[in-house]
């Protein structure tokens, strides 16, 4: 009875990391990396701002786009995207890189994101296998494993330095390998109970087993690669450890914080995934050097058509977009041989909420940035009948290497978007 009720606890604790990837691969040790970055914004951007007019590469951008200008051939801007039968307005927000329909149902259970899809087929290239970042929360995750549990986002940029960056002590490390050592012990105890249990039990009850038994050979084999990673040297940076705004209220500058944090990491091959949720949600009046904010963001998205509330979201749409440039451009700056980081790196930047006053999930902003595509332009699809944006996600996994025709409810790769 013990091992039974124990079951659902470790099965949703598990992080389905491991298996790297065959020495002929181009993600084999040594490979050029490729990365991505998903960042979500969970108050949407204002549409008649955001949305650009005109298809293709001519197109008119929109006083939103107009700040991301210089980099305008690096990027691709999406409209008439969503994620199929993801509705439930803030609930949605999870949903970001799972495209897991209904998430506001009360039998909802989400699934696996983009990252860690990624992650479990080549994380233990990196030290971390994926980085997974907040914004004001400690709690709305982008980032889920295989059985639907979320990983919580780290919201402190000097803690997760530290993580990648300082090395610790002899004893500090060698505690740290027996520890892991010790997890793997108790696994091998359970799985040894587990299965003595799995004799005489109903199909439902051995398919679940099934599943526990790969999830635990899953951590096995990650415990055992982070023992590796635990007797390598961190990597030496000469960036300070960040300091993070104290207040939510700083939340622009917690922003610049995390991409600054996220382009290190890249930069050390420390992983090649991470995500950030900008919880907006749960940040009060905003504090803006300079301009004059009056009431809290989550209620200026509820903006109800007032001039006043939407002058006051726009002026912080703004600052998002101005945020974003500086990022592509740190990125673009950054050189790797021939090519620079950008270049290697996906910048997928969008909102759960396509209209934010409307609770409405459909027709979701997205910008997607570098990663050896050919930019440079506005793919407009229907409004009325969305296309799936779970197809830019298989484009991108195909971009990073995996033999992947499939994610979620896509419907094949992204219509339009040409590898450079």
């Amino acid at each position: 009875t013990g091992i039974a009720l124990s079951l659902p606890l470790l099965e949703s604790m598990l992080p389905t990391f491991a298996r790297a990837a065959a020495a002929s691969s181009p993600l084999a040790p040594g490979a050029k990396p490729r990365r991505m970055f998903g960042i979500c914004n969970n108050l949407g951007l204002l549409g008649d701002q955001f949305f650009p007019k005109g298809a293709g590469r001519g197109y008119e951008a929109s006083p939103y786009l107009a700040h991301l200008q210089k980099h305008r051939g690096d990027f691709t801007v999406f409209s008439g995207v969503s994620h199929p039968n993801v509705d439930g307005g803030h609930p949605a927000d999870i949903c970001f890189l799972t495209a897991a329909p209904h998430p506001g149902s009360s039998s909802f259970r989400n699934t696996i994101s983009l990252d860690q899809h990624i992650a479990e087929r080549i994380g233990t290239l990196t030290r971390f296998p994926s980085i997974t970042l907040g914004v004001n929360t400690r709690t709305r995750s982008l980032s889920w494993t295989g059985t639907g549990v979320a990983i919580p986002p780290e919201d402190k940029a000097a803690e997760v330095f530290k993580q990648m960056f300082l090395q610790g002590s002899p004893a500090q490390v060698a505690a740290q390998i027996r520890r892991l050592d010790t997890g793997r012990s108790i696994l091998d105890t359970v799985a040894d109970q587990a299965k003595e249990l799995s004799r005489g039990v109903t199909a439902r009850d051995r398919d679940r087993l099934d599943q526990y038994f790969t999830s635990v050979r899953d951590l096995e084999s990650r415990l055992q690669a982070s023992r590796g990673w635990e007797q390598k040297p961190k990597p030496v940076v000469k960036a300070p450890v960040p300091v993070d705004p104290a207040s939510p209220a700083a939340y622009m500058e917690k922003v610049k914080v995390m991409y600054d944090l996220a382009r290190l990491a890249f930069e050390t091959d420390s992983t090649r995934c991470v995500t950030l949720m900008l919880d907006s949600v749960a940040t009060p009046v905003l504090e803006i050097p300079d301009v004059r904010i009056t009431d809290g963001y989550h209620n200026l998205s509820h903006h109800g058509k007032s001039e006043a509330k939407r002058s006051q979201l726009k002026t912080i749409d703004e600052l998002h977009m101005k945020l974003l440039a500086g990022l592509i451009s740190d990125l673009k700056a950054t050189r790797e041989g021939e090519e620079t980081m950008l270049d290697r790196t996906m910048v997928l930047y969008g909102s759960n909420f396509g209209d934010a006053n409307q609770h409405t999930c459909f027709n979701m902003p997205v910008v997607f940035a570098g990663g050896g595509f050919k930019h440079g332009q506005h793919l407009a699809f229907s409004t009325t009948q969305n296309y799936p944006l779970p197809n830019l996600f298989v484009s991108m996994l195909q971009r990073m290497g995996l033999e992947e025709d499939k994610f979620a409810s896509s419907t094949g790769t992204m219509r339009g978007l040409e590898l450079a």
